[in-house]
């Protein structure tokens, strides 16, 4: 009897993590699993790009989870540097280019698939954003290119466009590097992954560190020296001299195959599964990581959340299916934690936008508190907000901006987000406490304990 056949289309957390989880379940013989990755590396985390820019991780080998090598001595048939062009759902079968080989291409049958073909970094169409000195940073092919660029350049002037997660990592890494570092955002405060009045203190830390940060203005350009290479970058009123220009503008979901066979699109433009991480309406086709939308649990609608740790987790749940086990993916909070130099910054749940477009009435609370005992030395200011359902008292998300032992707090709000806690449950909750590490009352509970006032005040 022949082995089923399963490919698989991305070779990075999801796609690998499905592969390796799928032959921990049926041996060779029964599964024959092939994968395809358009890079030259695999299972890899691009989170750690800024800090291998930065020069706080070596890479990119430190950045491998595992090598195509490793995955091929488990009878797992990764094929790199191979580009999957179509989806022929009819026959059952891929059609894929051999980017390395001439662009030789061939189509590959499957009996089961998985799409993880990851995100594509927004690039603007505008004036010089493909000239030489311009770098999007998703891979770590990009890595490496930017990294030859900061090599290569004689200046220290950077410009980072996008103030997102990307952008604060990768101003911070270049300030590292002993760049001069301007970054440019849109919005009217970095970090639109918060409240506007928590970027603002993102906003006025950043400053404070020397980092020039323009707010509330859109890039129209990029202009070129004689030679074709980025040289400033222009604004509607002004114009900012780069030897680099780093883009940190976010992602979007990497559909464009997908869609062209048909498959259903959120939104966002993230494929949408059901809770096993199968294709609706599909039986044979499963997809995870960057390229999917996920269910929120707090507002009950999908959303494209691009993080490595869904994307494993998607795998995990993929390969099991795919392997004759059974496993779901419940869905998400949203949770996310980042740093711009000691600057923590994190939150999960809804942000007041997010929770009116759920329809979802709401209070919220503000605390001012210290990451550890007020006498104790070290002690930092660190910033709490919570929104809490109106009546119910439900807590719907958290957002904390400090130094020092902030970021990693918002998952005490992680976790009652996803029990579905109150904010007025939350304030007994048994946290681990001493002066070095949280005051006595510690700030994520004396934000609980605002909001529980705020929602009963609220229904007075």
């Amino acid at each position: 009897m022949a082995a089923e056949r399963l490919v698989i289309v991305g070779g990075d957390a999801a796609g690998m993590s499905a592969a390796s989880q799928a032959r921990r379940l049926r041996k060779p013989g029964e599964l024959a699993i092939t994968a395809f990755e358009r890079g030259h590396f695999t299972s890899y985390s691009a989170c750690g790009i800024p800090y291998w820019v930065g020069g706080d991780v070596d890479g990119p080998e430190a950045l491998i989870a595992r090598t195509a090598e490793e995955h091929r001595a488990r009878d797992i048939d990764l094929r790199m540097r191979t580009e999957v062009t179509e989806l022929d759902l009819d026959r059952g079968r891929v059609r894929v280019r051999e980017l390395d080989n001439g662009g030789q291409e061939s189509w590959a049958g499957f009996d089961k698939l998985v799409l993880a073909t990851g995100a594509r970094p927004r690039r603007p169409r505008l004036p010089g954003i493909d000239a030489p000195g311009v770098h999007g940073v998703q891979t770590l092919d990009d890595g490496q290119a930017l990294l030859d660029t900061l090599d290569a350049s004689s200046g220290r002037r950077a410009v980072v466009v996008g103030a997102g997660y990307i952008g604060v990592e990768m101003a911070e890494a270049l300030i590292r590097r002993g760049y001069t570092v301007t970054v440019l955002e849109q919005s009217a405060q970095p970090m639109s992954t918060l409240d506007p009045d928590m970027g603002t203190l993102v906003h006025e830390a950043m400053c404070d560190m020397g980092i020039e940060t323009v707010c509330g203005t859109t890039v129209t350009g990029v202009l070129t020296d004689t030679e074709g290479r980025a040289r400033a970058v222009t604004t509607g009123d002004a114009e900012y001299p780069a030897d680099v220009v780093v883009l940190g503008m976010g992602v979007r979901p990497e559909t464009t195959v997908a869609a062209a066979a048909g498959l259903p699109l959120g939104e966002s433009g993230g494929l949408l599964t059901d809770l096993a991480m199968r294709v609706r309406g599909q039986e044979h086709i499963w997809a995870g990581g960057d390229c999917v939308e996920v269910l929120d649990l707090v507002s009950g609608h999908t959303r494209h959340i691009a993080l490595g740790t869904h994307a494993n987790k998607h795998g995990q749940v993929i390969g099991a299916n795919v392997g004759g086990g059974y496993a779901v993916f419940p869905g998400v909070v949203g949770t996310a934690v980042s740093k711009v130099c000691d600057l923590e910054i994190a939150r999960t749940g809804l942000l007041e936008r997010h929770a009116r477009a759920a329809g979802l009435r709401f209070v919220t609370a503000t605390v001012e508190a210290t990451n550890r005992a007020g006498y104790y030395p070290g002690a930092r200011p660190m910033h709490v907000k919570m929104l809490a359902e109106l009546r119910t008292g439900r807590l719907l998300g958290t957002q904390i901006v400090g130094r020092e032992g902030a970021g990693k707090r918002v998952d005490i709000a992680a976790v009652a987000l996803t029990a579905g806690m109150t904010v007025e449950q939350m304030t007994a909750l048994d946290l681990g406490y001493a002066p070095p590490f949280s005051p006595v009352w510690d700030p994520v509970l004396v934000a609980a304990r605002k909001a529980a006032g705020a929602v009963r005040a609220a229904g007075a």
